[in-house]
């Protein structure tokens, strides 16, 4: 039965990542994200995973990172929020830590590094005493 399960949640996750389209038509300012990870049990300060995920524009923009341990069902963590964020505010950089929303309670600290295609935002134009 778990591996029934585990295999529908497979194919969900293959289509919600296709319906996450691609990172160069979500997010044509961007060159690429990475997000680092060290996987840690809720109850213990030792991390037994550390792991890392490259976005460039051909990458399904799909955040949402499997939790690793075995057997947590509907878990996971959500960092497409965190994303959005720093991209609203054009940020380069944050870290932080989650905690898995499935069974089993890990979670994970993780940094996350955006390089745009423009090396700086353009700051807003001030306004002249003329153009007012």
């Amino acid at each position: 039965m778990l591996s029934r399960q585990r295999n529908a949640e497979k194919f969900e996750r293959k289509q919600q990542k296709l319906d996450a389209g691609l990172m160069s038509s979500r997010f044509p300012d961007v060159a690429t994200i990475v997000i680092s990870m060290d996987y840690y049990y809720e109850d213990s300060g030792l991390s037994f995973m550390q792991r890392t995920v490259n976005f460039f524009p051909g990458s399904a923009a799909y955040f949402h990172m499997e939790c690793m341990k075995h057997g947590c069902v509907h878990g996971g963590f959500d960092l497409e929020p965190v994303i959005r964020t720093m991209l609203k505010g054009h940020k380069a950089s944050s870290k932080g830590e989650l905690v898995c929303h499935g069974d089993d309670h890990t979670r994970i600290d993780y940094k996350i590094a955006i390089q745009y295609n423009n090396a700086a935002p353009k700051a807003p134009q001030r306004r002249t005493a003329r153009q007012r």
